[in-house]
């Protein structure tokens, strides 16, 4: 039987090497008033902000440019919004990671406004924000976070009263994705590694969570496909091989359709949290307990028995993908379910992802972390005990 279920839409797609090169016939669409945000440092290196800019000039487009350095803070946000509220931009354009992706949407989202973000946030503020907004172009450079395809930008304000809390509308979602997998060749290792594990765990966990459906399913195990063979190479010998790129780019893109459709469970969960009071790359957070969390969740299934096989099965679909052996009896279950851990295990080894302590964290930490920590949609309901089992092992 099919569960019922809701799909929410995508942005128009335009993937491949080079098709960096279709934005600038896409801006003559909307205005030719440009405000683009783009990380701190990562396109300057690459030689493509200046490419980019020699273009605008040719093409008499106007622009100005935003760095974002970091996750996008309410007060950022803010303060750009009331910049440029009153300067008639006709669209805005995000080229950079998850962070960049996410302030772009944001920005987009709060110029149309006369107050601050902090009353749109969820579980924060108070208002529902309409979906009105500046037209958006998100252009990732990192395999991450998949967010030019979610409806969601996510706000941090790091410290003891910190949070991560979403401004989300349908409409939020950006006009047009540029994915061009030559953007990503100047990433460097550790961020290819923090961005493939986290645009991983993303598909993992959209794969098993309980609000998967069959779009989902097969979005999420195709997404897998590709990264499986693609991450380590990625972050060593081949990092500026197009076709790995492109395969760590495709996966990332549809780890946003099938977060923003399915849903996340523990590990980002936990993320949150760790993230709102600690300075700790999202993408490290997720990849250095991936493995951790994924055998507790298969421990507590397990101990569920013939309730927890469906969500078993799936597990061991992935752990048959990644030996690249068929599941086809009751001994491969077991042994899938023990290669899906080792290669989460041998991952987070090789691509050098540090403990949680390397970042402040400290085992008087964890229960503050567990304490607003959130389930959702995780596969099978953890206790506190289990959720502190999970971090004291990668402090």
């Amino acid at each position: 039987m099919i569960p019922s279920f809701n799909f929410t839409r995508i942005p128009q797609i335009i993937f491949g090497p080079g098709k960096l090169a279709n934005l600038y016939s896409l801006i003559s669409q909307y205005g030719k008033s440009v405000l683009i945000v783009v990380g701190a440092s990562s396109l300057k290196k690459s030689g493509k902000l200046d490419e980019i800019q020699k273009t605008l000039k040719d093409k008499m487009i106007n622009f100005q440019f935003i760095d974002v350095n970091g996750e996008p803070s309410p007060s950022m946000v803010d303060e750009v919004a009331q910049k440029y509220r009153n300067k008639n931009i006709d669209l805005v354009i995000g080229i950079g990671g998850g962070s960049v992706t996410d302030a772009g949407k944001a920005i987009s989202a709060m110029i149309p406004k006369l107050d601050s973000i902090i009353n749109y946030l969820e579980g924060v503020g108070t208002k529902i924000h309409d979906g009105q907004k500046i037209p958006y172009i998100a252009i990732p450079t990192t395999s991450g976070t998949g967010s030019e395809a979610t409806k969601n930008a996510v706000i941090s304000e790091i410290g003891p009263a910190g949070f991560k809390k979403s401004l989300r509308h349908d409409n939020l979602i950006p006009d047009v994705a540029i994915v061009d997998p030559e953007l990503m060749i100047s990433c460097p290792p550790s961020v290819s590694a923090a961005c493939g594990m986290d645009a991983f765990t993303q598909l993992l966990e959209s794969y098993v969570s309980s609000k998967a459906n069959p779009i989902t399913d097969a979005l999420a195990y195709s997404g897998m496909t590709y990264i499986k063979d693609a991450l380590i190479p990625a972050c060593s010998n081949q990092s500026s091989n197009i076709k790995i790129r492109s395969s760590m780019a495709y996966g990332s893109l549809i780890s946003g359709m099938t977060l923003a459709n399915a849903g996340l469970g523990i590990i980002h969960g936990l993320a949150s949290p760790i993230g709102a009071n600690f300075i700790i790359p999202h993408g490290v957070v997720c990849g250095t307990i991936l493995a951790e969390a994924t055998k507790m969740n298969i421990k507590m299934l397990q101990k569920m028995g013939s309730e927890g096989k469906i969500s078993l099965k799936k597990y061991a679909d992935i752990g048959a993908l990644l030996s690249d052996e068929p599941l086809n009896t009751k001994t491969n279950l077991s042994v899938n379910l023990s290669t899906l851990i080792k290669t989460l295990e041998n991952w987070t080894y090789i691509l050098h992802l540090e403990r949680l302590s390397k970042y402040g964290i400290s085992y008087n930490d964890i229960n503050k972390i567990v304490e607003k920590a959130e389930l959702k949609n995780n596969p099978v309901k953890l206790d506190k005990k289990d959720m502190i089992e999970i971090l004291e092992n990668r402090i």
